[in-house]
């Protein structure tokens, strides 16, 4: 195995095993929380979905992209390609539509209420679940065509058209399909993508103008909760863009050529899975529910530790 190839492994095991275990970590939190019959803010409830669908992305597509780069070839025939391919688009839709719903609830939690909010802000917990149900089956539908063009890799040749995944083939067949596809996918990220970049810019302007009325005014009603909240809000959208954009940069190049080179390739799919990767660590440092929860059970977890040494001295 060459320096490259070595290099290349150790980066994608250290994101995936980094990924797996924040968003884990976010996941047990809350279902914690949930369990001990404290009641999730929408915030909080879209946090969790958000490490729901980063997990399934990192499962979906850098575990086995890994073990690929490690050697392991033939992990899936046909049918196991259009289960973990269609798993990872909706995944990887999901996420930046999750991002984008946090953005825009965060941006009407934290807005003065006026004669169009006052009956919206009471329903907003109601509205998180149908919230979630339109957007899978949104993307449900829009990736229905990666099924669909999905195969294991017959031999060592790409055919023109073809997204060389390593343990799987998306193949095209042809330039309009290729093409189509990628205006889709490219299309509904970017409309999301601007809607989550204009309500996060709202955010950021009601922060900016009113930060003083805010602390001042709320203060009993939660105000200063709300603005933390906007503030991890602000940051995993900063976070999210970034990589958007490296992603997307290296997207549009790989519609231009007919075959991609294999490190274009995985050079995309590193930075598409770095957000999925970073984004629970700063949920846990900005989010105190999260973080209590994780300090409580650490304290707990550490006598049990300590009388066990004890008693086997």
């Amino acid at each position: 195995m060459d320096l490259c190839v070595t290099i290349k492994g150790v980066s994608f095991l250290l994101q995936t095993g980094m990924g797996i275990l924040g968003n884990t970590v976010v996941l047990l939190a809350y279902t914690h929380i949930v369990c001990t019959g404290l009641k999730l803010l929408p915030v909080d409830m879209i946090l969790c979905h958000l490490a729901f669908t980063n997990l399934l992305l990192l499962l979906t597509r850098c575990v086995p992209q890994t073990m690929t780069v490690f050697g392991l070839k033939a992990l899936l025939n046909d049918p196991g390609c259009k289960v973990v391919i269609y798993a990872y688009r909706i995944g990887r839709a999901l996420s930046v539509c999750i991002t984008c719903m946090l953005s825009v609830f965060q941006a009407v939690t934290i807005t003065p209420t006026g004669p169009y909010l006052s009956r919206l802000k009471p329903s907003l917990p109601s509205l998180v679940i149908p919230t979630f149900a339109g957007l899978w089956l949104f993307n449900m539908a829009i990736c229905i065509a990666a099924p669909l063009f999905s195969m294991a890799p017959r031999n060592d040749t790409v055919p023109a058209f073809t997204l060389n995944l390593g343990f799987c083939h998306v193949d095209f067949r042809d330039n309009l399909s290729y093409v189509i596809n990628g205006v889709a996918v490219s299309g509904r990220d970017f409309a999301f993508v601007a809607l989550m970049v204009g309500s996060s810019c709202y955010i950021l302007l009601l922060l900016h103008r009113h930060s003083h009325q805010v602390k001042g005014i709320r203060r009993s009603q939660g105000g200063g909760a709300e603005t933390r909240a906007a503030k991890t809000v602000l940051t995993l959208v900063v976070l999210y863009v970034v990589f958007f954009g490296i992603d997307n940069v290296i997207w549009i190049y790989m519609l231009t050529v007919a075959k991609v080179s294999p490190v274009v390739a995985d050079m995309r799919v590193f930075f598409s899975s770095c957000y999925a990767s970073l984004s629970p660590y700063f949920i846990i440092s900005s989010n105190k529910k999260v973080k209590a929860k994780i300090v409580c059970t650490a304290e707990h977890e550490q006598p049990s530790a300590d009388t066990q040494d004890s008693n086997d001295k």
